[in-house]
């Protein structure tokens, strides 16, 4: 009664959300393109091969799936994979990481026409979700056709608990019908099983990004935009990562009062939404720093910030760093993922707001590798101190990449959950 409640809602709500896509479609045009798939009309390339469907609602969750997705591919050759995904910005990096090697299209919207007509082309053997993303009629719908829904790498903090919570006549069913969760953590573990998952359905495998590889390749073209950015003038380098509306203001505040200590610093400033990309940009020029453009592969010998206006570089662009800080945690949105810096070895800042990421930066602030700040002052105060002690910053550094070392093994754990359910 509930989910067909949720159904009638959503349809009606329809026309709204594709107003939303034109709207958004103004300034990233690909958010026109492709809207059948999203009401699922889509073809697999390869028909005679079983598919395993992959969801990952975004860029963190895509690049957070890239060894499950690798590790996957050679443990079942024999079987295709679709990647779903939900917008322009993580379709492109699931292009840029897979190419052809995988089928790829975004995930039907939540209706029961759509997900039937989805599940009928594509028939999946299994469908594993990353994190959280869970959709009720999705669910529904493989549990009916018994396709096993395996939530990776689940995590579920406080505040979605509580939400999910309040919708429990029609989360609790559908968090029931999951064949496996393999959560991050026993907290994440609790709350799912708080909700209404059976306790044998759950699995702490711990969190698959502490098993990420830094390979040769990454590491020399590191090293080398390192050298583009430095020169030969020796500047410390502060990385502003994965920033959001409200944040980039903060963050331009603290640059001020660091270049008053540093006046040679850098700062690589990258939002986290391409569509903000020429707005952040204004922003700078409008606090009177000089600007170059990493899409115009400007030199930075006579900038004061770098924009980062690119995608799928910042990886890279953490290896390239002095320090880093990481966005969506100075205003409410929850934070972003700290162990990429971690993995390099880098110091790391973060803001308050980090309940996306509670576990893990309770791990990094308790071993040294992570300094939570609350406002532009505090921020600059940690980048100064950190610029101007250099065994400081290695040694922070050096605390962060250890705890990403004593956490690797979870994607292992993992991939004997879906092993289990697909042999089942």
């Amino acid at each position: 009664m509930f989910r067909f409640i949720y159904s009638v809602v959503f349809y009606l709500i329809t026309p709204l959300i594709i107003l939303r896509l034109v709207i958004r479609g103004l300034a990233a045009p690909n958010y026109r393109k492709r809207w059948g798939q999203r009401f699922g009309f889509f073809t697999p390339s390869e028909s005679s091969k079983e598919t395993i469907w992959l969801h990952a609602v975004s860029v963190g969750e895509t690049l957070a799936a890239v060894p499950l997705v690798k590790a996957l591919q050679e443990k079942y050759p024999e079987r295709r994979l679709l990647i779903t995904c939900m917008t322009p910005t993580g379709s492109e990096r699931i292009t840029a990481a897979f190419g052809d090697s995988v089928d790829h299209s975004y995930a039907p919207y939540d209706t029961p026409g759509a997900v039937a007509r989805f599940l009928k082309r594509v028939q999946p053997k299994m469908l594993i979700i990353m994190e959280t993303e869970l959709w009720p009629n999705t669910v529904a719908a493989c549990y009916k056709r018994q396709i096993p829904v395996i939530l990776a790498n689940g995590r579920l903090s406080e505040k979605s608990a509580r939400g999910y919570a309040r919708v429990s006549k029609l989360s609790g069913p559908m968090v029931a019908q999951l064949s496996a969760v393999a959560a991050q953590h026993g907290d994440d573990g609790g709350r799912f099983t708080a909700l209404g998952l059976p306790a044998e359905k759950l699995h702490i495998t711990g969190n698959i990004k502490f098993d990420l590889e830094l390979n040769a390749q990454i590491r020399l073209s590191a090293e080398a935009l390192r050298q583009q950015w430095d020169g030969t003038n020796q500047r410390p380098i502060l990385l502003a990562a994965s920033t959001h509306r409200g944040e980039d203001e903060i963050i331009l505040q603290a640059f001020s009062l660091i270049k008053q200590s540093v006046n040679n610093a850098l700062l690589v400033l990258v939002p986290r939404h391409p569509e903000r990309f020429n707005q952040v940009g204004d922003l700078c020029l409008d606090a009177g720093y000089s600007l170059a453009r990493r899409s115009n592969n400007d030199s930075t010998d006579n900038a004061d910030i770098l924009l980062g206006d690119t995608m799928g570089e910042l990886m890279t662009f953490f290896g390239a760093c002095d320090i880093a800080f990481v966005g969506g945690s100075l205003v409410a949105n929850g934070g972003h993922n700290m162990i990429e810096p971690a993995a390099w070895g880098k110091p790391t800042l973060s803001g308050l707001s980090v309940f996306n990421f509670a576990e893990v930066s309770r791990l990094l602030a308790e071993a040294g590798g992570l300094s939570l700040v609350e406002d532009a002052a505090a921020l600059a105060e940690s980048v100064i101190e950190l610029m101007k002690n250099p065994e400081q910053d290695q040694q922070m550094g050096l605390s962060a990449q250890q705890v990403t070392e004593a956490n690797r093994g979870a994607l292992e754990r993992l991939l004997a959950v879906i092993d289990n359910s697909l042999s089942q």
